[in-house]
């Protein structure tokens, strides 16, 4: 069996034989999903599991993220419990690009930026920082130096130590609610 579904395919699956669960951040998640899609931020499969693996019973389920590297993961989490499921090749961002239709949720205020923007920014202004605190201490280019390791350290290993901080900023996580509806939206 495959591990990925390309965005056609997912598209042409009649709606109530495929369940779409979305792993990104909920900012993530409303800036753009896969019409239909139930947000699940991956840090929270765990406290889901027991209504996937009943929903997986029903359903064919599709785990969805931005580029396919935390559906990749959310999918192996997901077997290690028994649950069948596969990941969207390419991820919201190929479904885009192949122009299929794209849902945005109705969120008051600021938008959220995407965790990957979001990633981009802090590393970038840690550097800045460490650099400009190195002109006055030597010592201050470390922060620098640690952020680039860093970096490269995510490239190897196809994780994000930073992401995974950044994503429990209060405005990456679910709002009060929004798991009981992804738990209601499963069993139904």
């Amino acid at each position: 069996m495959s591990t990925t579904l390309a965005p056609a395919d997912l598209h042409a699956r009649p709606a109530d034989s495929t369940l779409v669960v979305d792993v990104r951040a909920p900012g993530e998640f409303a800036s753009g999903h896969v019409p239909g899609a139930i947000n699940v931020p991956a840090e929270h499969l765990d406290d889901l599991l027991p209504d996937l693996r009943a929903a997986s019973q029903r359903r064919h389920i599709v785990v969805v993220c931005a580029a396919g590297q935390r559906s990749a993961a959310a999918c192996a989490k997901l077997a290690e419990a028994g649950v069948e499921a596969v990941g969207l090749a390419g991820g919201t961002h190929a479904w885009s690009a192949d122009g299929l239709p794209v849902h945005t949720a109705d969120r008051p205020g600021r938008t959220v930026w995407a965790m990957d923007r979001q990633v981009r920014f802090t590393a970038g202004s840690l550097v800045l920082l460490g650099l400009a605190l190195g002109r006055r201490t030597p010592k201050g280019r470390l922060l620098a130096a640690g952020v680039a390791s860093g970096l490269v350290y995510s490239g190897v290993s196809n994780t994000c130590g930073m992401a995974a901080v950044l994503g429990k900023l209060p405005f990456n996580r679910p709002a009060p609610g929004v798991l009981e509806s992804a738990r209601a939206a499963l069993r139904s």
